[in-house]
């Protein structure tokens, strides 16, 4: 009696694991491994900022020009930061010139990828950390880099290239000027051929394109807060659920 009990339990432990086996077959039958079925509801990519010094009340960055160790650690997180930039990492990467977007239809690339661009720190030019390993830190004028967040699939704009624009979020009495900043790349653009995304396992040599902004007339001894937007046709900046979709905002005092 024992012996059938067994078996019955045997084959009926065989029968549910083949039955869930085949459950999960079929619906891997009907996944894309290359695009998730669920994306985030987000429609506007979220930005970030670095480097990202996170106080009680969002991103704030305090240092004293005079004092390299109150800026030390800043410079540190963006030298790890574009570490994922140097040209040994980016050597599975092609070299893109177009303007336009770079659709791939068709997985070209080795190991039925598809093929991603480069992005290199070099491309950052004087926030790049290689002419200037301080990042302008030390003469008060201090380089940011942004980033965008990776959408699969999404094209920022019908045809101009997405831009950041710094400005004051407040703007300070005492400067009576606007945020003077040099941007790079050369006008703050992310370059169309990075888009669209096909996701990590199409491009899993994909790196994020960047912009960095060099702060220029920061006045000293004074908490500001700036922000910066990613002006495209398809990126918004003015949900009041997400306060960094389509923008980063942060306060900045320069000590000295």
């Amino acid at each position: 009696m024992l012996v059938w009990i067994s078996l019955y339990y045997v084959a009926f432990y065989v029968v549910m694991t083949g039955l869930f086996a085949l459950c999960l077959y079929v619906l891997m039958q009907t996944v894309d491994p290359y695009t998730p079925d669920y994306q985030d509801q987000l429609q506007s990519p979220g930005v970030t900022l670095r480097p990202d010094v996170y106080g009680e009340k969002g991103l704030e960055i305090v240092y004293n020009v005079s004092d390299n160790r109150t800026w030390a650690d800043l410079t540190h997180t963006l030298h790890t930061f574009l570490a994922g930039y140097s040209p040994a990492t980016q050597e599975d990467s092609i070299n893109c010139t177009s303007d336009q977007y770079f659709f791939q239809e068709r997985f070209l690339a080795p190991n039925h990828t598809k093929f991603s661009c480069k992005f290199t720190a070099d491309m950052l030019q004087n926030c790049s950390g290689l002419a200037d390993p301080d990042f302008g830190f030390e003469e008060g004028k201090p380089c940011f880099i942004i980033k965008m967040n990776r959408i699969v699939k999404f094209l920022p704009s019908n045809g101009s290239a997405p831009r950041v624009d710094c400005a004051f979020l407040d703007q300070p009495h005492e400067l009576g000027q606007p945020l003077q900043v040099a941007y790079y790349p050369p006008d703050g653009t992310f370059s169309l051929h990075y888009f669209p995304y096909y996701g990590k396992k199409a491009q899993p040599h994909y790196s994020n394109p960047l912009v960095a902004a060099k702060l220029l007339n920061v006045p000293r001894n004074a908490q500001v807060a700036i922000v910066c937007k990613v002006m495209a046709e398809h990126v918004t900046f003015n949900n009041p659920h997400d306060p960094y979709e389509g923008k980063v905002e942060f306060k900045l005092k320069i000590e000295k």
